[in-house]
């Protein structure tokens, strides 16, 4: 049983690599607190709306098979903005403010944890319907 043709584990399972891809850029952030004129940066918020209005996409994707083919990173297939709200800036001319950063690393991983959470009750309720539990 494919899991994804459900469109609420497509969803969700969206949800989860949209918030894995935001991590990496948030932690890339942290690790360049002290880079000189590094600027903070996320990602677009992911609508559910236009999850739901756009057509699925049926373009030919790369997929790695193997640990020495070349990796195609996840960050490269949402937008990421440059963060517009810059509060301080160092004498280098870095604009990473770590207390924010760590703010929205402790928000994507309870949303992350609240989306399998979700993830898990909901195929726990499939499995009951089906009689399986």
């Amino acid at each position: 049983m494919n899991l994804e043709k459900i469109p609420l584990f497509a969803a969700l399972t969206e949800r989860m690599k949209w918030l894995t891809a935001r991590q990496k850029v948030l932690s890339q952030n942290v690790a360049n607190s002290d880079t000189p004129n590094y600027r903070a940066k996320d990602l677009k918020p992911l609508e559910f709306r236009q999850m739901i209005a756009e057509p699925e996409d049926k373009s030919v994707r790369i997929n790695r098979t193997n640990t020495k083919h070349i990796h195609v990173d996840e960050i490269e297939k949402y937008e990421t903005l440059v963060s517009r709200d810059v509060t301080e800036v160092t004498p280098t001319g870095n604009a990473v403010n770590l207390e924010q950063e760590m703010m929205k690393v402790a928000e994507t991983q309870i949303q992350y944890e609240l989306t399998t959470s979700l993830y898990k009750k909901n195929l726990g309720m499939l499995k009951t319907a089906l009689g399986r539990r």
